[in-house]
């Protein structure tokens, strides 16, 4: 499926036909620049490589530098591979843009990926929703958040792969299906989706349709 790479912008409301006022995140998708074709006789599979992003030519590496250099282009932050089935067929070094993938007047639904917001070392309680040990009397003093016992103490004398118990949460890839495009504004580069998106604000998201 046809796609680009782009950055969450924020998150705003607007009023539909109907009046009632929606929810929608921002997302300025592309412009993104074409620097690797695969084809079924090279590769074995057909897809199209995206980047997306200005980056400084002294923060990239010397093969990286090669790899733009064949496509005619600057150095970029991200790149994403994608099924090649965009609109018009591509070269090196082309521009693919929001028109080149979605039309305003079309209803268009998308699936979003972005890397969720990070929230540190967290226990149980934020972490999985546990509901806390015990209540509030019955000699309970500071087990509340605590996770509670975590199996047998004669067998198997250890605590089996996959509890689940305090760790790092968040900062993980999330794939969001089936969002609903709301408005598509070409000349600025932006799509307006309904809902929120994984990801902090100014954070890489991956659009595809």
């Amino acid at each position: 499926m046809p796609g680009l790479i782009g950055k969450k912008i924020g998150m705003t409301s607007v009023f539909g036909a109907d009046g009632k006022n929606i929810p929608c995140t921002v997302i300025e998708a592309g412009p993104c620049v074409v620097t690797q074709i695969r084809t079924e006789e090279k590769d074995g599979y057909a897809a199209v490589q995206l980047a997306y992003d200005e980056m400084k030519e002294k923060h990239a590496t010397a093969p990286m530098m090669g790899h733009f250099k064949k496509a005619k282009t600057t150095p970029k932050r991200k790149l994403v591979e994608f099924e090649n089935d965009f609109k018009k067929e591509l070269q090196l070094g082309d521009a693919v843009s929001v028109s080149d993938v979605f039309m305003n007047d079309v209803e268009t639904w998308v699936d979003i990926t972005g890397i969720s917001k990070g929230k540190g070392f967290q226990g149980v309680v934020k972490r999985y929703g546990f509901a806390g040990v015990g209540g509030a009397t019955h000699g309970q003093d500071d087990r509340l958040r605590h996770p509670g016992s975590l199996g047998a103490s004669s067998w198997p004398s250890r605590v089996f792969k996959g509890k689940r118990l305090p760790g790092r949460m968040g900062g993980e890839k999330v794939k969001v299906l089936n969002l609903k495009v709301i408005k598509v504004m070409p000349e600025n580069n932006l799509i307006l989706v309904k809902g929120s998106i994984p990801g902090a604000k100014g954070s890489y998201v991956i659009v595809e349709e």
